[in-house]
């Protein structure tokens, strides 16, 4: 089952690298400012990121930090991240293709550990979590981004039926009580997390995945045919039976790895 949900992972992404180097909630997104905000950094440190993606958390934190690690495990968007970020005019950052629940370093590698807008796609996330403790050296910081779903389990599985529908390579949304239990069982040490809404444009949001008619439709009706408690808590806007947006979460938290 996970080696089939990777799989889905380097196929989706492989075909919409460049639409998630463009996209605007990845590019430009309240959570990426607040996520070098919290970090603590003096130009000396190394930094990984895990599966970057399109590459803007490693481009965000490129001048800040000595050397950047950004990895993928697919192809197709570190070759997508490595042209934006070398075109933004950064030389400190190494591009290796790796699987974040095993990560291809030795034990800590890393001044601070980043992860934004990924997690979701993991199918053994306690083993990432894992991985990310075993890389990051005493005192290193953990910073951590991702989309995440209400306590209630009911919303939970909404969210998480929806955003399957549209990405079949979607594992699942946590909530934020759960990432904290990992978390701290893990060892690591919540510093501080911080919350935000997140509003998708429906249609932009479909297209990312380079959904077919058929599929898009298949979600709006979804959507349509969801109870109010769902429309409301999601906050779903719809114009004339055609959905324009709805509102998510995220959460961006900071963790650290203490010397015991």
């Amino acid at each position: 089952m996970e080696n089939e949900n990777k799989g889905n992972v380097q196929h989706q992404f492989g075909k919409s690298a460049a639409s998630y180097v463009n996209s605007p909630i990845h590019k430009e997104g309240r959570d990426l400012k607040k996520l070098v905000e919290i970090a603590d950094t003096v130009g000396t440190e190394e930094l990984l990121d895990i599966a970057t993606g399109g590459g803007h958390t490693a481009n965000a934190f490129a001048s800040l930090v000595k050397q950047v690690t950004a990895l993928d495990l697919t192809k197709e968007m570190l070759e997508a991240a490595e042209q934006f970020i070398t075109g933004n005019g950064h030389q400190n950052v190494k591009f290796v293709s790796g699987d974040a629940e095993s990560l291809p370093f030795p034990n800590q590698s890393f001044d601070l550990v980043t992860c934004r807008i990924a997690a979701h796609h993991f199918p053994h996330v306690q083993a990432f979590i894992s991985e990310v403790a075993r890389v990051l050296r005493t005192n290193g910081q953990f910073l951590l981004d991702d989309n995440v779903v209400p306590e209630s389990d009911v919303l939970d599985q909404f969210y998480n039926q929806l955003e399957k529908m549209r990405d079949y390579s979607h594992f699942r949304a946590w909530k934020k009580s759960e990432w904290i239990r990992m978390l701290e069982t893990s060892g690591l040490v919540i510093q501080e997390w911080h919350r935000f809404e997140k509003t998708f444009q429906f249609a932009p949001w479909c297209d990312r995945m380079n959904l077919s008619p058929t599929d898009k439709d298949a979600l709006t009706q979804f959507l349509l045919n969801s109870s109010h408690e769902m429309k409301q808590k999601f906050e779903v806007v719809i114009e004339n039976d055609i959905i324009q947006s709805f509102k998510g979460e995220a959460f961006v938290l900071k963790a650290t790895k203490p010397s015991n």
